[in-house]
């Protein structure tokens, strides 16, 4: 079986009562139990990680190597300033598709700008959870050849 590595980044712990303007009113645990849902559908098996730490990030996407298909991250705050981050992603070598919840283009300067964006499969952004749904679909359609 195939499978996904979902990686949220800093504050997302927080869905569901941080800014739900902005990021809704789903929590993680509900945006992961939809995940899982989604790719059961396609026979793929999921892990999700969530931390506050850029290193605790770096060290799961290292780990990553040999055991994971795809990585399907949201760097949260971490989008906009991980150099690190990026360089663990390349250094992997393990296709990523990039979430956010929010549409970064549509807000603050500092946001608009992604480190990770040009060396990802794909990037989604401004559907809300739903946008980690989607991934998955792109990465059950990437990993059998599509795109």
């Amino acid at each position: 079986m195939r499978k996904i590595l979902v990686i949220h980044g800093p504050n997302l712990n927080m869905l569901g009562s941080r800014e739900p303007q902005v990021y809704g009113s789903e929590t993680l645990n509900d945006i992961d139990r939809n995940i899982n849902e989604r790719a059961r559908g396609y026979d793929l098996s999921v892990e999700t990680f969530q931390s506050n730490s850029e290193g605790d990030l770096v060290d799961k996407i290292q780990k990553s190597i040999n055991e994971t298909s795809l990585i399907i991250i949201n760097p949260a705050a971490y989008t906009h300033t991980s150099v690190a981050i990026r360089d663990a992603l390349l250094a992997t070598s393990i296709p990523a598709i990039e979430v956010h919840l929010s549409n970064i283009h549509k807000r603050e300067d500092f946001r608009k700008k992604s480190l990770v964006s040009d060396i990802v499969v794909g990037h989604i952004s401004g559907f809300g959870p739903f946008g980690y749904l989607m991934a998955v679909d792109a990465a059950a359609d990437y990993m059998k050849g599509g795109r």
